[in-house]
């Protein structure tokens, strides 16, 4: 199948109708998205109206302007977007898959909306997703789990889940995730998806409802890297209104290489992604790709990061402490649902409305937090949490100063079945060993398909470079995808 820059160029040169595109995917949608969930609300009519849309603009204007010239406006003429429910679209229910939004329209797009919308993109709807990202399975959704296209028994990863679900079942060509401690990178190795989180600050978060404000980071899934790469470049850039994003010119990327980007690359192997907990077979498939990188021409550097260990322990106190303060403003009185006590008092309105409307792993995770932050205790956890990240964040600094780039397995193993991990929170959040590191660093990494282990599920390499080098990390991910090739897409049936 084409990539979304041939499909975009085909819609611009009128070889291929945007509303042909649009009705194709929410076809596929209507027939197969029952069995999986990926969305929790499909925007047809807004979808073919965008569509429509671009195809007039491009019959104006396609005698008057060339094909550069349209290409620079219109780079995703016709593409089709999924968009995960934590990003604000005008005038379509917003929920973060959870019931204390469950009747929120925004009144505004998010800022990568908007440059969707500008770029030709034709959105089809909203994904599925843990409540308010807290999760790894996308079963933590208010509404319904999501399950993998590749074995409907099993979960797709979160709390991108519905995004990534919604590319590997090829309901959109390509969706919009966040990702905090891994929620793009970890369901895009368990659905055969690329995913990227770039560094922080590099994507605006205007109107992404925060979850963990010095962790949030927008990323964009594809079925390859080049549609990850496209995508990535639309929606990055500097945003005035998003006080943490960073003004720095996007490096443009170049794909055109392929393996001989990996010639003479340095590429670190931190001997603590493959410790205990690691599945052999997904150990097995990352180590036989970075044999076959080396083989490519690429310099193998095995090293330690010590403070690795430490990651999940540092963030879970600091995510759930900045998810106590930003969920605080979820209270029945400005937004959302309500639901009054039986005496009317403000307290106990605060106190049904937050008992109906937040989940048990958002409450889980507000109360620790609360507690983290709480008098006594914000030295003993909070201020020491924040100095492993430090630590953490050192660790990359060294090893980038030897090294080019950083290659590990993304999750430590493939799709799990569903409800294995519901009750057990600290076994579901182990499912982000590998992608938290990076995260609490700040710097960009992506997952690569890299495999199928014996079950024929999907294994995802991740690949890590320092801050701002995104266009560097896409070569890269893009050399190995191609020495790799294609590990095929699933098959679904009604």
């Amino acid at each position: 199948m084409p990539g979304i820059l041939e499909t975009a160029r085909a819609v611009r040169a009128g070889e291929q109708s945007a509303e042909q595109l649009a009705r194709g995917h929410l076809d596929r949608i209507a027939r197969f998205d029952g069995a999986l969930g990926a969305f929790l609300r499909v925007d047809a009519e807004g979808a073919l109206a965008a569509a429509n849309t671009v195809d007039r603009r491009i019959a104006r204007d396609r005698s008057a302007k060339g094909e550069e010239e349209l290409a620079r406006e219109l780079p995703l003429a016709g593409i089709t977007v999924g968009v995960k429910d934590v990003l604000t679209t005008r005038g379509l229910r917003t929920t973060c898959g959870s019931r204390i939004l469950e009747n929120y329209v925004p009144p505004y797009d998010a800022h990568v909306v908007e440059r969707l919308r500008a770029a030709g993109a034709v959105i089809v709807g909203k994904t599925n997703m843990d409540e308010f990202a807290m999760g790894s399975s996308t079963e933590n959704s208010a509404y319904f789990p999501t399950r993998n296209p590749w074995d409907r028994t099993r979960a797709p990863g979160g709390s991108s889940g519905g995004s990534a679900a919604a590319v590997a079942a090829d309901f959109c060509d390509v969706s919009l995730g966040t990702d905090t401690g891994g929620s793009v990178r970890q369901p895009a190795s368990l659905t055969g998806t690329v995913g990227l989180k770039p560094t922080y600050g590099r994507v605006s978060r205007y109107g992404l409802i925060a979850f963990a404000s010095s962790l949030d980071v927008v990323g964009p899934f594809g079925g390859t890297v080049a549609d990850t790469a496209l995508l990535y470049s639309v929606v990055a850039g500097h945003d005035a209104r998003d006080s943490t994003s960073v003004p720095q010119p996007v490096a443009p990327y170049d794909l055109s290489r392929g393996p001989d980007a990996l010639r003479g690359l340095r590429v670190g192997v931190p001997a603590e992604y493959f410790a205990e907990g690691l599945e052999p077979e997904v150990a097995a498939s990352v180590r036989a790709t970075i044999d076959r990188v080396a083989r490519a021409g690429a310099e193998i550097v095995e090293l330690s990061m010590p403070h690795t260990r430490y990651g999940i322990a540092a963030y879970y106190v600091l995510a759930p402490a900045e998810a106590s303060s930003n969920l605080a403003r979820f209270d029945g009185v400005r937004y959302g649902v309500r639901r009054d006590g039986p005496r009317g008092s403000l307290d106990e309105m605060y106190g049904a409305t937050r008992d109906h409307g937040f989940g048990a792993e958002v409450k889980r995770r507000i109360i620790l937090g609360t507690f983290a932050l709480s008098e006594g205790y914000y030295d003993a956890f909070y201020g020491k949490a924040q100095k492993v990240r430090t630590l953490i964040r050192e660790d990359f600094v060294r090893a980038f100063e030897r090294v080019d780039a950083l290659f590990t397995p993304t999750s430590p193993t493939t799709a799990f079945p569903l409800g294995e991990r519901t009750d057990d929170p600290v076994a579901m959040y182990l499912a982000d060993v590998c992608t938290l590191p990076p995260s609490l660093a700040g710097v960009p990494a992506i997952s690569v398909p890299c495999g199928r282990d014996g079950r024929g599920l999907p294994i995802g390499l991740q690949i890590v470079m320092p801050a701002f080098h995104e266009a560097q990390l896409l070569a890269v991910a893009h050399g190995v995808e191609a020495l790799i090739g294609s590990i095929g897409k699933p098959t679904l049936t009604v």
